[in-house]
């Protein structure tokens, strides 16, 4: 038994539940600071394009930040962490999710499978991102390894990959959805048809695209390269069901993404990842308390904005070292493997 399972996760539900009360003066606060600069930032990258193009731009990166701070808010509402109230999570949660083009039942369900699926490898695929062990992917068709290159390429995954997800992906129904969850997905595809609709007709199609699209377009690669590098990093965590363990998962399979105090704030502390999967029902704004309450949350896996780009060379993971390794060590494998 590791260090850190020396608490069961009662045991540390119980020594983290003070940190899950919701402030109402702080979520309001959040709220206020986080919808209300995107919104004029928006405004003002739209008036913006009278004078430059470029202009607007500038405008666009703080407006993104804005808005991952508002998908934070989003992200605690799905947890019921954000407010004491249930129905005032969900009735913001819409709200919020409308910003970032996102169903809230939809995301709610699938979000609480990653966490409840994390880093077991019987459970893989909702929620998380495709990940193959290398006997897997040496035991694969041809074609499924394309495939899964592709996926994994970079400029798939963080440059074409978030438009997809949250343009298209995110406006159809899962399978398996439950009628409720399908009612949210399609009364979410209304609403924001008829928002975009009316914002494009009302200063133009083209101002609109000039200043929606760069500001979603930062915003989302921001947010699929946080949740990559939270569960993608060297020494992650996989574990096959018999062996899996929910706290093991939460602090050696989650990454303390350790930002500069700027990207903290607008990132809504999601870098402290670890406490968020240990216990989902700490809201954003107690998260760097919590993690500073006990030093066995302080020792887990933890990057930098310059130690996390290690990530993009991490293809699959290796049951024998329990690591993620690159091509390098992929192609020493499988030449092994036919000589052998």
């Amino acid at each position: 038994m590791s260090e850190h399972s020396k608490y069961d996760i009662r045991e540390w539900k119980k020594k983290l539940a003070p940190f899950e009360r919701p402030r109402i003066s702080a979520s309001v606060w959040q709220l206020i600071n986080s919808v209300g600069p995107f919104l004029i930032l928006w405004v003002l990258a739209y008036l913006s394009l009278n004078i430059s193009f470029w202009l607007a731009l500038l405008c666009a990166v703080p407006a993104a930040g804005f808005l991952v701070r508002t998908f934070i808010i989003f992200h605690d509402c799905t947890h019921y962490s954000f407010f004491k109230s249930r129905r005032a999570n969900q009735i913001v949660g819409i709200f919020t999710g409308l910003f970032t083009f996102c169903s809230y039942e939809q995301w709610k369900n699938s979000h609480a499978t990653h966490h409840a699926t994390n880093g077991n490898l019987e459970k893989r695929g909702v929620g998380d991102v495709w990940t193959m062990t290398l006997q897997e992917y040496a035991e694969a068709s041809w074609f499924k390894r394309l495939q899964y290159r592709t996926y994994r390429n970079p400029i798939v995954l963080f440059l074409i990959g978030p438009l997809y997800i949250f343009l298209i992906d995110y406006r159809f129904n899962a399978k398996n959805a439950s009628k409720k969850e399908k009612i949210h997905v399609w009364l979410t595809n209304v609403a924001l048809v008829a928002i975009v609709l009316s914002v494009g007709f009302a200063i133009g199609w083209k101002a609109f695209l000039l200043v929606e699209l760069p500001i979603f377009y930062i915003a989302t690669f921001s947010g699929v390269w946080l949740f990559y590098v939270q569960h993608q990093f060297e020494d992650g965590y996989f574990e096959h069901n018999e062996k899996w363990n929910y706290v093991e998962a939460a602090l050696k399979g989650s990454s303390f993404y350790k930002l500069p105090k700027v990207l903290q704030w607008f990132t809504g502390n999601i870098g402290f990842h670890h406490v968020h999967h240990l216990n989902s029902r700490v809201p954003n704004y107690h998260l760097e308390k919590a993690h500073k309450s006990d030093p066995r949350l302080q020792d887990v896996p933890t990057l930098t904005l310059l130690t996390s780009l290690k990530s993009l060379t991490f293809k699959l993971w290796d049951e024998q070292s329990k690591k993620f390794i690159g091509n390098r060590d992929i192609r020493n494998f499988i030449r092994k493997n036919k000589t052998a």
